[in-house]
């Protein structure tokens, strides 16, 4: 008999970004649409799924604490204003809970850099999600490739973030996502010295407690994942089929990513 997800397997994590019915071009790949979302949600309901936040299921595995049935972490990158607009409503409808991960240079307000994709949260709408029984996370400041960077510039992303989090929600962010979902074991260090006790990459496959709480991984939901893919995605069945290109790409552009790396390194070192 095939186990249940998080009985022992592993549990999907659910990386969605945007929510929109006319997102820009630059997230319209890794959006969904707004009856797209709701359905997806529905469906976990019907199925019986519990949604924690990642630092509910941090402690509950730091604790040795039984899951609840059939759990599911919903998460969100980046902080895009549809998140609030449509995410929200329906999560709060099913009684569903959700982590956002938040690049806090791209949220409008005091705070703000350039580089935005699309319409994000402002300030004032990550307070509600947090109000709301939300988890807010990190996810940098300005999300770059943080295994790209010099020390200095990563420890600024991550710490950055973690501060204006802190002063704007009035406590600390317990976890962090990696941009793009790449990380090294500097980053990872960087990010765990921090004070992020948990944090995701990417992976494309169910999160097990063996990964390490600092390499948890997610399964991405995408504006072309169908109805049964969803169903497999939750389930964990066929994720290897489902995601062979995104790994295939991912395995090469790590080669590209160590020689760009090693590259910033020698170019530190004649600093």
């Amino acid at each position: 008999m095939r186990a249940t997800p998080g009985a022992g397997d592993g549990l999907p994590v659910l990386m969605y970004h945007a929510v929109a019915h006319s997102p820009a071009r630059a997230t319209y790949g890794l959006s969904v649409s707004p009856g797209a979302f709701a359905g997806q949600m529905a469906l976990l309901a019907d199925r019986g799924f519990t949604p924690l936040t990642t630092a509910q299921l941090a402690a509950a595995w730091r604790g040795g604490r039984p899951l609840p049935p059939r759990p599911v972490l919903i998460t969100f990158d980046d902080g895009y204003e549809g998140v609030h607009r449509h995410a929200l409503p329906v999560l709060a409808g099913h009684g569903f809970t959700a982590t956002l991960f938040a690049s806090t240079g791209w949220l409008r307000g005091a705070h703000e850099t350039p580089g935005a994709l699309d319409l994000m949260l402002d300030w004032g709408q990550l307070r509600e999600l947090a109000a709301a029984g939300w988890e807010i996370g990190g996810h940098s400041h300005t999300h770059p490739q943080l295994d790209q960077l010099t020390t200095g510039r990563l420890r600024f992303e991550v710490e950055h973030c973690r501060d204006l989090l802190t002063d704007e929600l009035g406590h600390p962010p317990v976890s962090f996502a990696y941009p793009y979902g790449y990380s090294s074991r500097r980053v990872r260090d960087t990010v765990r010295a921090a004070g992020f006790g948990v944090s995701l990459a990417v992976g494309n496959a169910l999160a097990a407690r063996r990964q390490g709480p600092h390499a948890l991984r997610r399964v991405t939901v995408r504006r072309s994942t169908t109805d049964a893919e969803f169903a497999r995605l939750v389930e964990g069945r066929a994720l290897g089929r489902l995601f062979a290109r995104d790994r295939a790409l991912t395995k090469g552009y790590a080669v590209v990513r160590r020689s760009r790396r090693a590259l910033t390194k020698a170019i530190e070192a004649c600093v």
